[in-house]
């Protein structure tokens, strides 16, 4: 008898671990680059790029990043993981009206006329 309760404690444990690991919230992450941008990155292509294929520029930190020179529509690819957030806003340092908030593996088409800088967040 001792046999067979110690058999049905092992398949129990064997059970109700096999369902944690099947609801454990899988890791958001990137599977591969994304039009050349790289895991983690959000990247800006140039002028008319489309479809998107080589970035001119990559942010890779958090925080605002100015823009200087870029006018009419442009890609934008947010290829972060874990949550990580880009927007566009129309002042410098990520002031002024900001929109188009992208969450991972979401991108732009847009102008960027009225845009100066491009904060990576995390919400």
């Amino acid at each position: 008898m001792k046999g067979k309760l110690r058999h049905a404690s092992v398949l129990a444990l064997g059970i109700a671990t096999a369902l944690v690991t099947a609801v454990a919230p899988a890791q958001a992450k990137a599977a591969s680059p994304w039009a050349n941008c790289p895991d983690g990155a959000v990247c800006l292509y140039p002028e008319g790029q489309n479809p998107a294929q080589n970035p001119s520029q990559t942010f890779w930190s958090y925080g605002a990043h100015n823009l200087n020179g870029q006018y009419n529509y442009h890609w934008i690819l947010n290829n972060q993981y874990g949550g990580a957030h880009a927007k566009l806003c129309s002042g410098y340092n990520g002031t002024g009206t900001c929109h188009h908030d992208m969450a991972p593996q979401h991108g732009w088409w847009t102008n960027f006329t009225p845009v100066n800088s491009v904060v990576l967040y995390v919400p």
